[in-house]
């Protein structure tokens, strides 16, 4: 924030320093304004109005698509990307310290550098594969427990 030595400013100079702030209030307040007068009248309450036909619909719509529609199966979708992105970078670490194995030339501090990165990179990839299957057996489970109730 500009700091003025000046305190005495005027309306214009204030408001174009918080300008975001009514610009922020603007777009919040007048999408209701135009939705309202679209519908034909500019007074109707936020509940709706049974005489004027207004409905308002609320509900929540799911982003995700229809293919998620359980928890399970966001984990398992979220764990297949990162697994997408994961493996190429897990390869690219174990070349990298392959590479330092090489570079080292027998320089201990450098060998232990080496030792310690492909150390890091695989206990990094036992995680990744693993929680992906923590996940698989979490959803069998939850599937599992879900039929034997339906068959109830």
């Amino acid at each position: 924030m500009i700091l003025y030595k000046n305190k005495n400013l005027s309306l214009l100079s204030r408001i174009s320093m918080y300008a975001f702030v009514f610009v922020v209030a603007f777009s919040l307040f007048a999408p209701m304004q135009f939705a309202n007068a679209a519908n034909g009248d500019a007074n109707i309450p936020s509940g709706g109005d049974k005489n004027t036909g207004v409905t308002i619909n609320t509900g929540i719509k799911n982003p995700l698509g229809k293919s998620i529609s359980d928890i399970p199966t966001f984990i398992q979708t979220i764990l297949g990307f990162v697994l997408l992105v994961g493996v190429p970078i897990i390869v690219l670490a174990i070349i990298y310290a392959g590479f330092l194995f090489v570079t080292a030339q027998g320089n201990s501090e450098k060998l232990t550098m080496a030792k310690t990165t492909l150390l890091y990179t695989l206990i990094g990839a036992a995680l990744l594969l693993g929680s992906f299957v923590i996940a698989k057996a979490i959803k069998g489970t939850v599937d599992q427990i879900s039929n034997s109730e339906k068959a109830k």
